[in-house]
């Protein structure tokens, strides 16, 4: 009779943080092979998760060992040593008796010379598995005080990807200018009155990049553009240069975090600019909102477009021609004599030419290389990745070559009159709900509830 061949399922893993012990996935595999070639054990498959964590089991390969195990194509699961199973107690536990046992197979470590075929390899399962968690907490404790310690110290510890605006070399975040420039625009354009939608095309059609606007959420709430390192939800102060000044990035969180009720239009409406005084005016005969539709500011009650903001069916407030109406909300705003430091607050900073052209340099010299590697290697399509680049080049050119004006013009302080007459609706939209809290109708009377 024919003696039956035990299949062995070999499963070897190294997480990131071991790649430089000698646990490579290459000499666990060797090792491996020669024990089972030693006992006569057929090796079905190597099971390989490289740089995966032993402290879960969402790891591909080990999946696809538990299916062949309950499809009984293996006979034996063996690993090099118990951690590299799992770090955790639970799991080691739960993967041996659920997954293998009940299933027919059997589990061996090699280093630890062991299997499940006795009563005593089980119970050294259960002791070696406690020692392997334990090592899995002191390694998380240290990590966890380093970081901890690197913080306090003021260090960035968010690994080698650097935040929008910054590179990273030799443990510290040092200023990269033409990302810097990028990021203080986009905080500039946000408390202009865009919304994040219109923040993220802007910047991916003028610098490409930005895919989406998330990456815009993500620069507007990052306390380390005004020096500040973050760990555990504490903040420290950081070594590294500031990009934005606090009074800028606190006026953008003020914004970002307001419940709508206290918002400005151009936040309550992010993704689109409507009128000039969207969720300003107010019925003062009904309360309801007035809404603008059709050349008209009418109130939601008489116009009766939405029913969830209809407060008195029987409204009959007057409806105002919306040029007209705005006409003399803008005359009104004119009139006023408007505190310097209060427009000071509004101001904003010039283009930098400095970083513009060493971008351009940048460019260049990544356009030169990429054709002469092209010329000498034969690379087949670096087409795309020259057109990416002249495009960038192209748009910076412009930015460059405009008129001193028209460049300025949005980096200027805003006075009524400049923006009334050449300002985006945004810029406008922003600026009116920075002077009026609300506007209330009662028939023909117009009366304004100013911020200042």
């Amino acid at each position: 009779m024919t003696e039956k061949i035990t299949r062995a399922g070999c499963y070897v893993r190294v997480s990131t943080e071991n790649q430089l012990e000698n646990y490579s996935v290459e000499e666990q595999a060797e090792r491996l092979k020669a024990y089972c070639s030693a006992k006569g054990w057929e090796v079905y498959r190597i099971y390989t998760d490289g740089g995966f964590s032993g402290g879960n089991t969402e790891r591909p390969a080990l999946k696809q060992m538990i299916i062949d195990a309950h499809n009984r194509k293996i006979d034996m699961v063996i690993v090099y040593k118990l951690d590299r199973l799992s770090r955790s107690q639970k799991d080691t536990l739960t993967l041996i008796e659920d997954e293998f046992l009940n299933n027919g197979v059997e589990f061996a470590s090699m280093s630890e010379n062991f299997d499940t075929s006795s009563p005593l390899g089980r119970a050294m399962i259960g002791i070696l598995s406690v020692f392997a968690q334990l090592e899995k907490d002191q390694i998380t404790e240290r990590f966890t005080m380093g970081r901890i310690g690197r913080s306090k110290a003021g260090r960035y510890h968010g690994g080698p990807t650097a935040p929008t605006g910054y590179g990273y070399a030799d443990g510290k975040l040092t200023v990269d200018e033409y990302k810097a420039m990028q990021v203080r625009e986009v905080f500039d354009r946000f408390l202009a009155g865009y919304g994040v939608n219109s923040i993220q095309r802007h910047m991916r059609g003028k610098y490409g990049g930005w895919a989406s606007h998330t990456l815009v959420l993500n620069v507007l709430r990052n306390t380390v553009y005004i020096g500040k390192v973050k760990f555990m939800r504490k903040t420290y102060d950081g070594i590294h240069e500031p990009i934005i000044a606090e009074n800028v990035f606190h006026r953008a969180q003020a914004l970002l975090s307001s419940r709508d009720a206290q918002k400005t239009p151009p936040q309550k409406t992010p993704f689109r600019a409507g009128y000039l005084l969207t969720s300003l005016v107010y019925c003062g005969r009904c309360g309801a909102k007035y809404s603008g539709n059709h050349g008209y500011y009418k109130c939601y009650s008489r116009s009766k477009s939405d029913k969830k903001y209809i407060l008195d069916p029987s409204c009959k407030n007057k409806n105002w021609e919306i040029a007209g109406f705005d006409g003399i909300i803008t005359g009104e705003i004119a009139k006023l004599g408007h505190d310097p430091k209060y427009i000071d607050s509004f101001k904003k900073e010039e283009p930098d030419t400095k970083a513009l052209n060493g971008r351009l340099k940048t460019i260049d010299a990544q356009i030169s290389k990429l054709i002469g590697l092209y010329l000498t290697n034969g690379m087949p399509d670096i087409s795309s990745r020259l057109d990416a680049l002249n495009e960038e080049k192209n748009a910076l050119l412009k930015t460059l070559s405009a008129p001193a004006d028209e460049a300025g013009r949005e980096f200027a302080a805003p006075s009524a009159g400049a923006v009334f007459r050449s300002a985006p609706i945004e810029e406008k939209r922003m600026f009116v709900s920075s002077v009026i809290k609300s506007v209330i109708v009662d028939g023909g009377q117009v009366i304004i509830n100013w911020r200042i």
